[in-house]
């Protein structure tokens, strides 16, 4: 019998299996570029310092503050995890709160995103010309335009695209390398002990002030969602891999985060290491304290903050790989006008970019370059995320009868809850979730009105694709 004329089923081919180097090398490429490592990892920078200033310079209670915020990145984490396995494609939040709840509820995270990209840019911006100016102090009256320039450098190198992010990339690990030689020599040889008092008071009962003060370096834990996300590159590999590189990106940012986090802090109370001055920074402090104004200080803060300008340059990225997914130019719904979606050869959406450069420079003004000003914001708007995506995960749970991972989703949402509620009382940060609010209503009077397109629960992993 003749099959001309009619359809013959067409076969698509698997992902070609990668071994060996091969895969370590796109791990390693995956964990520190794409996933962006380099975000969370540079919060260590403000986070801890952000934390001794909520504890009104209390460093007896220090470390307990800073364990129970790395305790909920660790939870955090552990609901990505989920979001990874349940989405080996990508899609992180949006995706789970579209599934959950319907579509309209997508635009709640996709709002909170926004936001935390804009805020990631400026307060890495800013936390990088502080790094600077601690080294070279005479570019302290110069902290604003300092910052603008560096603005301008890092959103210039999203015009090359991922080559750009991958340039920073190695800096992360440069900072964890130098960062573990000024910890080993702050703990067996320090230069010189800070004059910092080991407690003073709080003005709160010490575990009332230890739940009051963990919110505030909550920014710890921005950039957990990257890998959830950022697997929607790994094209070559099938869902499996997908979810090992995923979860192995979780695993490895916890452990570095964390490590790193805890370290620091026992080194900054051992060493008496308090409020820093105008020109200076705390992490900046633990440094000199630990090896003294030599090449090892030089270094520390020259990879500071190449690794923070790393994590403006990951935002960059992911910022407008957003917008331009929403303009409908990767096969999501058109949402947003398609000017934002334009791009160069090298896939970057330079109007998308122009918009985040923009806003990015206005709250660095606003704040005046200093990178703790913005740290309160930083913590309420991602949060925002964190929270719908884990009420989504406990009622996956709950339709699947996993009674126990339900209670726990649930428990893991209600200390998020917590946290962003007392970010919130502390009266501005209210501004951001205005922003994320006001945003996803606008996203979602646009997508109404263009009839509902149906996918748009997708747009996180389309946001990753290159077209």
């Amino acid at each position: 019998m003749s099959t001309r004329g009619r359809m013959r089923p067409v076969s698509v081919p698997s992902p070609a299996p990668v071994r060996g180097p091969r895969r370590s090398v796109l791990f390693f490429a995956f964990a520190f570029a794409f996933a962006v490592i380099a975000d969370p990892v540079s919060s260590v920078a403000y986070a801890i310092e952000a934390a001794l200033r909520a504890l009104d310079g209390d460093l007896a209670l220090l470390l307990p503050t800073m364990s129970l915020v790395v305790g909920l990145v660790v939870v955090v984490t552990a609901n990505y995890w989920q979001l990874v396995r349940r989405f080996p494609k990508g899609g992180g939040a949006a995706a789970a709160a579209g599934r959950a709840f319907g579509p309209r509820w997508t635009f709640l995270p996709i709002g909170a995103l926004v936001v935390d990209f804009v805020l990631t840019i400026g307060i890495s911006i800013s936390a990088a010309a502080s790094a600077a100016i601690a080294l070279f102090p005479e570019l302290s009256p110069a902290r604003v335009p300092l910052a603008l320039v560096l603005l301008v450098l890092v959103g210039g190198l999203t015009w090359f695209g991922h080559g750009g992010r991958l340039l920073f990339a190695v800096m992360t690990v440069l900072f964890v390398a130098v960062s573990a030689a000024v910890l080993v020599s702050g703990f067996v040889s320090p230069h010189e002990t800070g004059h910092a008092v080991a407690s003073a008071d709080p003005g709160h009962p010490a575990m009332l002030a230890v739940v009051l003060a963990f919110p505030v370096a909550m920014a710890l834990a921005t950039g957990v969602e990257a890998p959830s996300t950022a697997i929607a590159q790994l094209g070559q590999l099938d869902d499996t891999h997908r979810r090992r590189f995923g979860r192995g990106t979780l695993a490895l940012l916890v452990v570095i985060v964390g490590g790193l986090t805890l370290a620091l802090t026992a080194l900054a109370v051992q060493l008496h290491i308090g409020i820093p001055g105008t020109d200076s920074t705390q992490i900046a402090d633990i440094a000199h304290a630990a090896t003294g104004p030599g090449w090892l200080y030089s270094t520390f803060q020259l990879t500071s903050s190449l690794l923070l300008l790393a994590a403006a340059s990951s935002s960059f990225q992911a910022g407008p790989g957003l917008l331009k997914a929403l303009a409908g130019t990767t096969g999501a719904p058109g949402v947003l006008p398609p000017l934002l979606g334009r791009t160069n050869k090298h896939h970057t959406p330079y109007w998308s970019v122009v918009v985040y450069l923009a806003a990015a420079a206005l709250i660095i003004v606003a704040a005046a370059g200093q990178e703790q000003e913005l740290v309160l914001f930083y913590a309420v708007a991602v949060f925002v995320s964190f929270l719908v995506g884990l009420i989504a995960m406990t009622r996956f749970a709950h339709a699947e009868k996993k009674t126990a991972l339900a209670w726990v989703n649930a428990l893991a949402a209600a200390a998020v809850a917590f946290t962003l509620a007392v970010n919130l009382l502390r009266g501005w940060p209210v501004l951001s979730l205005a922003a994320t609010v006001l945003i996803a209503a606008g996203l979602y009077v646009r997508w109404a009105r263009a009839g509902r397109p149906a996918g748009i629960e997708d747009v996180e992993s389309h946001a990753e694709t290159r077209v």
